[in-house]
């Protein structure tokens, strides 16, 4: 039988991520993600669902997640869904969730970032704007393209 789990979110954090740790060391996350959903009825009148979905994030991509999002922050998350039951010690009764286990992510607004703030990894430094008096240093200009290629 074949099957395929992979979904792929945009969304707000509903909350500031907190970090654990299991007992082995393996960094461990749960992010709480708004998804937004915007449509017009049959009448023409603008509607809106909120659908509020948990993520599950380990490794070094949760120590990230920990280090550089925050609550309110949009995200893409790509991952596969897990279904997971438990008894519930205060109720005794069965319960359930359907979340995501993150694979990999991107952060979305990172041009954005607040003062003080750290930066993205590997996103570069903000430059101030050359006065309008200096002069850009003009590109090297490439070297010509010979058309005679044998093949």
């Amino acid at each position: 039988m074949a099957s395929f789990n992979r979904v792929i979110l945009v969304g707000n954090l509903t909350r500031d991520p907190e970090l654990r740790y299991t007992p082995k060391g393996t960094a461990v996350v749960r992010l709480g993600i708004a998804v937004n959903r915007q449509w017009k009825n049959d009448n023409g009148e603008a509607r809106e669902e909120v659908t509020f979905v948990d993520v599950d994030a380990f490794g070094r991509q949760a120590e990230v997640i920990a280090q550089y999002l925050k609550k309110g922050r949009p995200v893409l998350v790509e991952g596969r869904l897990k279904y997971e039951t438990w008894d519930d010690k205060q109720t005794n009764q069965k319960r359930s969730r359907l979340g995501v286990v993150l694979e990999s992510f991107q952060f979305l607004d990172f041009g954005r970032r607040e003062e003080g703030a750290p930066a993205a990894p590997g996103a570069a430094p903000a430059r101030p704007r050359p006065a309008a008096a200096e002069q850009p240093v003009p590109e090297p200009e490439a070297p010509p393209v010979d058309d005679d290629v044998p093949f």
